[in-house]
């Protein structure tokens, strides 16, 4: 029996849409980052070779797209009123509301690259080997990454070695932790 790869997408929705929504920021922009991928990933089937990491080439394939719009976007007008911003903030809904609040200030303040690398090993449990294939550079750069956004996160929310962070989203403490989500 002959598996049509077309099926496997649909698993992939979920973490394709909480990965758009961190590059993002914002829910609306990323339902249409993960259309696209969507779109891009049904028409270019063929190119999708079997036996390989679906998830991964749905994410690499989100990836460039959210870069491509980006570049695209550089010309466009700020929001330097900040009302955009304001309608984008979402509060938590568990009990670390303020430390996960403190925790997306200083996440939104590192560089995008070190925060995809987070996202990717971090909160979305890829290998730093796929992460790497997906971001097309080498290991070395994405535990770099990793480590200097681990680090930066560290300093901006002031916590010591002794500190313990009260955050019951895993995702969030697997970004900093640098152990996969549960």
């Amino acid at each position: 029996m002959v598996h049509d790869p077309r099926e496997e997408i649909v698993e992939h929705l979920p973490s394709l849409r909480a990965f758009a929504r961190s590059l993002t920021r914002n829910p609306s922009s990323a339902d249409d980052l993960v259309q696209d991928t969507i779109v891009k990933a049904w028409s270019n089937i063929d190119s999708f070779q079997a036996g390989t990491n679906m998830r991964a080439w749905l994410f690499t394939i989100l990836r460039n797209t959210f870069y491509s719009l980006k570049r695209k976007r550089k010309r466009e007008v700020e929001d330097t009123e900040g009302d955009m911003a304001e309608r984008l903030s979402e509060k938590p809904r568990h009990d670390g509301r303020l430390a996960m609040r403190d925790f997306a200030q200083a996440f939104e303040q590192l560089p995008d690259e070190q925060r995809e690398a987070l996202l990717l090993v971090g909160a979305s449990g890829f290998a730093y080997e796929e992460a790497a294939a997906m971001c097309d550079c080498k290991v070395g750069t994405i535990k770099s990454r990793v480590n200097r956004g681990r680090k930066r996160l560290t300093e901006l929310l002031e916590l010591s070695d002794d500190d313990s962070l009260e955050l019951t989203d895993p995702a969030t403490m697997a970004v900093l932790s640098g152990r996969p989500a549960a």
